[in-house]
């Protein structure tokens, strides 16, 4: 085991242990490193680590911002990961597409109907009618869907929609090239927004589950790339 990783063993067991909190500080490099017997550089490469996966943020000088501080941020650091993979073309669209609709067809089946997020998604819904620029309808939707995600009330599945945010307003805004009239199909998009969130503020889950598949394919069609490789429905 190479000593940095002893660091961040270190570190994960003090957080699972209630030791180090959210917004709790990590000792002094120095002092770490002399507690745990390891260089200052391994604390400096698990502290790098940390902070790229979200979970720490390090800052210098002194006040109430030095130090290493626990911070909570892990879909950022899971979108710039998706990013990267979908880059290099490890992460095919497809499968982003048939991630979304296992993921908001189990989140609108099981959103509370008096979650706050309903309200924010009605609200996105309005903003989509005044006819935005593509790239802003775009950001509008993607939101749309994720206050949709919140909904359900599940960490993890809000951690994972809100890490692929960016990937999808990637793709999305690239396939509006192939579709054949924007206009059209925004007005459509427009009217199974509505739908959706009629149905998860009528509690019939199951009826939001199927719309909102269907929605998220449809679009994916639409864009002339035919049916996503393998059945996503629940």
């Amino acid at each position: 085991m190479r000593t940095h990783e002893l660091v961040l063993g270190w570190i994960e067991k003090q957080l699972s242990d209630g030791h180090l909190v959210l917004g709790g500080r990590l000792p002094a490099e120095r002092a770490l490193a002399e507690q745990l017997e390891v260089s200052r550089t391994s604390v400096r490469e698990a502290i790098r680590i940390l902070e790229a996966m979200g979970v720490v943020r390090a800052g210098v000088g002194s006040g109430k911002d030095a130090g290493t501080v626990v911070i909570a941020e892990p879909a950022a650091a899971l979108g710039s990961a998706l990013r990267l993979h979908v880059a290099t073309q490890h992460l095919p669209v497809a499968d982003i597409v048939q991630t979304r609709v296992l993921l908001e067809s189990w989140a609108v089946s099981r959103a509370k109907a008096d979650a706050p997020e309903l309200m924010e998604a009605a609200r996105l819904l309005d903003q989509m009618e005044v006819r935005p620029a593509v790239d802003d309808f775009l950001a509008l939707d993607v939101a749309f869907h994720l206050a949709l995600a919140e909904a359900a009330g599940n960490a993890v599945v809000s951690t994972i929609m809100g890490s692929l945010r960016e990937a999808i307003e990637g793709y999305a805004a690239a396939l509006t090239a192939n579709l054949p009239n924007w206009e059209s199909t925004a007005q459509r998009l427009r009217c199974e927004h509505r739908a959706i969130l009629a149905a998860v503020n009528d509690g019939d889950g199951e009826r939001a589950a199927t719309l909102v598949a269907a929605h998220i394919e449809g679009y994916y069609r639409e864009a002339g790339l035919g049916q996503p490789p393998a059945e996503t429905r629940l």
